[in-house]
């Protein structure tokens, strides 16, 4: 008789329901006491990450840096900074992560690399039209002696995006690009040699065990080499023009050829290696960066972005999955992460939306009551890791940290801070150095007796500690260990599909399976919760059967509609 052969879905790779924590390196553990984060600080604490349920870690940039810009102005891309220890190390905490079940993802830069990179010192040292400078973006400046810029181009930071070099033999000479600070200055991607040296660099990672790699500005690398102007006003601090038509250095066309080349190194070896893309374009345009042979997955800063309103909310949700549904690409979720204030504090603010500037264009600054924005945090978290596909973790949020807005003007470091002429503070109220234990400064970050850490802590991050929080079941630390827990292991959260329920205004209701559900209040009446449904998981307390607002419950069983 014929055997029936039985064809199996293959599992789904790794990375496609992953949830990824993000180590900010610099302040997330210190090892040797210097006040700076490091890879022995991150190996002591790796079994923390395995108890919190993580499966994959991603760190920031690790490579040695003069640190303008936090460590995304590169200047080795195969080597460790000594601030943070040695590639020795590094492997062998790569291996130790292994180990434990926990991947490792590292940060790469390709759009732009440290002034202090060695190919950036042989331009300098070359002529125009030399081939040392032609793996960077120099051209001539306008004007009668080239004292303008080339065009209008902003760097992100504020201020134009060119700086004029002084030439060899000490004239003043070209100017090259900088989509970001003057010591971050851009790659020319059309050169050869760039795009070679790049796909080395992935192999030396891969082969020392790395499972792949967030890509930085993945959508700013190639430029219309005409360099037209933009008609941006020299006098402007910060101009966005990311969801410009034809933007002449935003989703340029010529990125995907390069993607499809990294894909097909990646697939070169074994064990699901993933691509992440840090790319700010238009919903429409991010499945062109996840079509099967380019990258992996990409952020969702919609998501990110967005107010804490349902039907907000929910339109973001269903784009998410819809739009990259189009490609087979899983969806991922973020709240927070580096370059963004901590959603503890926006979720606290009249205008929860991230991103709204006032009158003058810069970032708007209200107030924050933070006992609420606390409690959206947890609603948010259990929306977020009860949707299907992938999320990512910045480093503190299972603690419940929020933005520290007022450090002292003499601590700040980011370039964002000098290039507005000290206007806008930054990115360093996201960065302040993690507390783990203890009732005093450094609160365990580094070790007994070491330097202060290069951000100081809040007083009271003593009652948000690692330590402070683990075995307090109201804690945000065990709202998402147990939250990880069940997203591993309990039925339902492994479907990819997303239903949405009938339910009363103000809440948002939806089905994985049909015995997982979660409803998220967003009104100011509580919600009565089906008698004939377990609660698996809340954000908050509940009584009388009822979902509070700004609460978030995951139902188990039963088959009655939410109404």
């Amino acid at each position: 008789m014929p055997r029936t052969r039985i064809h199996q879905k293959p599992a789904a790779p790794w990375w496609s329901t992953a949830v990824v924590y993000q180590v900010y390196i610099r302040s997330f553990a210190d090892g040797n006491g210097d006040g700076v984060g490091d890879i022995a600080g991150l190996r002591a604490r790796l079994p923390y990450l395995r108890e919190l349920g993580v499966d994959a870690v991603w760190i920031t940039p690790w490579y040695p840096s003069p640190m303008a810009d936090g460590g995304y102005d590169i200047a080795d891309y195969r080597a460790i900074d000594p601030a943070f220890g040695t590639l020795a190390e590094a492997e062998e905490m790569i291996a130790e992560a292994h180990a434990l079940g926990v991947r490792v993802v590292l940060d790469i830069v390709p759009n732009h690399t440290s002034d202090r990179h060695r190919w950036f010192a042989e331009a300098l040292a070359a002529a125009p039209g030399s081939p040392e400078r032609d793996r960077y973006v120099f051209r001539d400046g306008r004007g009668e002696a080239g004292e303008l810029p080339p065009n209008d181009w902003r760097s992100e930071f504020g201020g134009r995006a060119w700086t004029r070099v002084t030439e060899p033999d000490g004239t003043p000479g070209q100017w090259y690009l900088h989509l970001f600070a003057a010591e971050q200055p851009d790659l020319n991607w059309a050169s050869r040699e760039v795009r070679s040296d790049f796909e080395a660099i992935l192999r030396f990672w891969f082969d020392r065990g790395v499972d792949g790699f967030r890509i930085d500005v993945a959508h700013g690398l190639v430029k219309d080499h005409t360099l037209p102007d933009l008609g941006i006003a020299d006098d402007a601090v910060f101009e966005h023009e990311g969801g410009k038509e034809d933007h002449p250095h935003w989703d340029q066309e010529g990125v995907h050829e390069i993607y499809q080349t990294w894909r097909k190194v990646a697939e070169s070896y074994a064990g699901d290696r993933v691509f992440v893309a840090e790319a700010h374009v238009r919903e429409d345009r991010l499945p062109l960066y996840l079509r099967q042979d380019e990258l992996h997955t990409a952020f969702n800063f919609a998501f990110l972005k967005s107010a804490w309103e349902p039907n907000v909310l929910r339109e973001v949700i269903d784009r998410g999955v819809r739009t990259l549904a189009e490609v087979g690409a899983p969806p991922t979720w973020v709240l927070s992460n580096h370059d963004v204030p901590r959603h503890v504090t926006r979720y606290g603010r009249r205008d929860t939306a991230l991103g709204r500037r006032d009158e003058t264009g810069r970032p708007a600054a209200t107030a924050t009551d933070r006992a609420l924005g606390t409690r959206r945090a947890r609603a948010a978290a259990l929306l977020m890791l009860a949707l299907p596909g992938g999320a990512y973790l910045y480093q503190g949020e299972e603690l419940g940290l929020w933005e520290v807005e007022d450090l002292p003007a003499d601590v700040l470091r980011d370039p964002t801070w000098e290039r507005s002429g000290r206007t806008v503070r930054g990115r360093d109220g996201c960065r302040v150095p993690l507390p783990w234990s203890g009732s005093d400064a450094p609160f365990g970050f580094g070790p007994a007796g070491g330097e202060a850490p290069w951000l100081p802590q809040p007083a009271e991050w003593e009652y948000f500690s690692a330590q402070f929080q683990s075995g307090a079941p109201a804690s945000m630390l065990e709202l998402y260990r147990t939250a990880l827990r069940l997203r591993r292991g309990q039925p339902g959260f492994d479907s990819g599909t997303l239903r949405w329920l009938d339910a009363p205004e103000g809440v948002l209701a939806f089905e994985r399976s049909p015995v997982l559900r979660c409803a998220v209040n967003f009104s100011g009446d509580p919600m009565p919760l089906p008698r004939d449904w377990g609660v698996l998981l809340t954000s908050d307390r509940i009584t009388g059967g009822t979902l509070p607002a700004d609460t978030t419950v995951w139902l188990w069983g039963g088959g009655a509609a939410l109404r």
